[in-house]
């Protein structure tokens, strides 16, 4: 992880092919981005025409007191300060929808792209990180296109707007007073190189401390059960103190930025005074003409300063924008061929109808894994498991026993090797076609948020509250459902952290039974139920796991002695494989598991 938050600090200068990228995005609004840069045109222009209506006052009224003809000029005038409070406000409100759809496109492209990442994704961002780029960069870019692009092209419409009033009026007296121009083109170019810097590291800082506080939250109970939480202050205490040191040194650049601008331009204000001091003192120019560059020389640069602002804004907001796309831009490493796509969908789009009937017959063929290389799980494993087969997966810790359900249901591919199911390989068949058919229950199960009918229905969206109830019954999940002052309507809170771990994972029973699949994969799923409950839900199994494929990951060996066969699995092979009366027969290396077991659980109870 370290090294992909890495690669954020390495670009320093501003990506136009980046911000090209957001174009597709703006495409949406492209009604709303007309009426703001109309609103903004017509704005940028009124600032000019007010100044330059001063000159007039001046050189009309004021210099020879003439009335004649004033109360028209102030109708005018307070004309134009109605039409710009009109334009001020449809340019907030446009802004506004821009800024919230803007955002809501962006983080939905997001969230769908993290629903076809395939899982060594996950493995290797922490959460956090993740939030951190559909959260806070989303909203910093929202906000900056919203607002921040939109200033600036206000910004260069009255820039340009008064350079084309001075230069007609005025061509020397306006070469004098813009001179000023190069030595803030160099100046915003020092600063800016060095704020860009700056706003990466603290966006990285950001994204560590967002996945910090995220672990802080979910491994509060485990923090606290090793008293933990002195070493978990000082390392967040560290993570924050750092971004605060980034932070006030981008600050001191941003700050010393501002006033730097502000001197460079009153000199071009000075030069406009003494220039034009002396035009007016010999005649050559009016003194509304003076005022009107004294003027101009001051609101040219309020842009000016105000895109200083902008640009500062702009580095950050870049930095966020290439976080959110290196997440856009990640590769999926399990996707369909484009011709299993035609066939029978995508991920987000399937066709169900295409799908066909799947039996359940599972073959390894000489498949090599690892999720490391220099750590190999497998080495030309070979297996076949019939159709309606259950089989109890057994071994140590790390031996490989998940990876290979894993590899079932395609959340990672062997490096080699290939797996067939219904004598089809995985690869000819959609990942949708395959989840579809299998019933997978973890050892910590994971509920959404909703309602406990909501959460078994997960299984199968169309099911009936009937349906429903008749699952929970089967997994003996409705006997506590039915006493719940709310029943099936019980809001589970999220990750279900209302309900007790034993309760959540009948609830993942239920939603897997109601799916019907072809496949039922049980990950040391009756580990944390308690044995009243597993001994309902192995009853439940029974009927269940009839003429279906099951793999069974059990800690337990008691409630496997049923399977049709039980593989021992070592360091990614298979070293035993037989019936629980064979291979106890056998006294190879599952005897002595299911031996050691046995009296361990005969020595609790007494002890119980």
């Amino acid at each position: 992880m370290e090294t992909i938050i890495s690669e954020e600090t390495k670009r320093k200068k501003i990506d136009r092919g980046l911000w090209l990228r957001l174009l597709p995005y703006m495409k949406n609004f492209k009604k709303e981005l007309t009426v703001v840069v109309i609103c903004l045109a017509i704005l940028g222009a009124m600032d000019v025409l007010m100044t330059y209506l001063t000159k007039h006052l001046i050189d009309a009224y004021i210099t020879p007191k003439e009335l004649e003809g004033l109360s028209r000029f102030i109708a005018a005038y307070a004309g134009i300060v109605l039409v710009i409070a009109l334009v001020v406000y449809k340019f907030i409100q446009t802004a506004g929808v821009i800024e919230a759809g803007l955002s809501h496109d962006i983080r939905k492209a997001g969230f769908e792209k993290l629903q076809q990442l395939s899982m060594s994704y996950f493995d290797k961002n922490a959460a956090g990180w993740i939030l951190a780029r559909l959260t806070s960069d989303v909203t910093k870019l929202g906000e900056f296109i919203s607002w921040g692009l939109v200033d600036m092209v206000w910004g260069m419409t009255m820039m340009l707007g008064i350079m084309a009033v001075m230069l007609a009026v005025n061509f020397k007296l306006a070469l004098i007073t813009l001179s000023v121009m190069p030595a803030l083109v160099l100046v915003s170019w020092y600063f800016q190189s060095r704020i860009v810097a700056l706003q990466r590291v603290v966006r990285k800082l950001n994204s560590r401390i967002t996945g910090a506080i995220n672990e802080g939250i979910t491994g509060a109970r485990t923090t606290k059960t090793l008293v933990v939480e002195e070493k978990v202050m000082n390392d967040f205490r560290v993570l924050s103190g750092n971004m605060r040191d980034q932070s006030i040194k981008s600050a001191f650049y941003s700050a010393l930025y501002q006033p730097m601008v502000i001197n460079i331009a009153a000199v071009g204000t000075v030069l406009a005074i003494q220039f034009g001091g002396r035009e007016v003192m010999s005649g050559a120019i009016t003194y509304g003409t003076l005022v009107l560059f004294i003027n101009y020389s001051i609101q040219f640069f309020e842009p000016v300063r105000e895109m200083a602002r902008i640009l500062s804004e702009m580095q950050s907001a870049q930095v966020s924008a290439e976080r959110i796309f290196m997440l856009l831009d990640q590769k999926t490493e399990i996707e369909d061929s484009e011709a299993v796509k035609a066939r029978y969908g995508t991920i987000l789009s399937p066709k169900r109808e295409a799908y066909e009937a799947m039996k359940g017959d599972i073959e390894f063929r000489s498949v090599y894994f690892s999720y490391k290389p220099e750590e190999p799980i497998f080495e030309g494993l070979t297996l076949e498991i019939e159709a309606g087969t259950s089989v109890a997966l057994v071994g140590p810790t790390g031996s490989g026993k998940s990876s290979l359900v894993n590899l079932i249901c395609r959340f990672y591919e062997p490096t080699a090797g290939e797996i067939l199911l219904d004598g089809t390989p995985l690869k000819a068949r959609s990942q949708s076609w395959l989840h579809n058919g299998i019933g997978y229950v973890l050892q910590t199960p994971h509920l959404f948020s909703g309602t406990i009918s909501d959460n078994i229905r997960y299984g199968r969206l169309d099911a009936t509250q009937e349906e429903i109830q008749k699952a929970a019954v089967l997994v003996g999940a409705d006997t506590f459902i039915s006493q719940l002052s709310d029943g099936y309507d019980t809001q589970v809170g999220e990750g279900g952290a209302m309900l007790s771990t034993g309760q959540k994972q009948l609830i993942s029973f239920a939603r897997a039974v109601i799916a019907e699949p072809s496949i039922f994969i049980l990950d040391e799923a009756t580990s944390a139920i308690d044995t009243e409950a597993e001994q309902l839900i192995q009853n439940a199994l029974i009927k269940v796991l009839e003429n279906r494929t099951s793999l069974i990951i059990a800690h337990r060996l008691s409630t496997i002695r049923a399977c049709d066969r039980i593989l021992v699995i070592e360091d990614g092979h298979i070293i035993e494989d037989g019936t629980h009366h064979s291979l106890m027969k056998l006294k190879g290396h599952y005897w002595k598991l299911y031996t050691n077991q046995f009296i361990e659980e005969k020595e609790q109870a007494l002890l119980a």
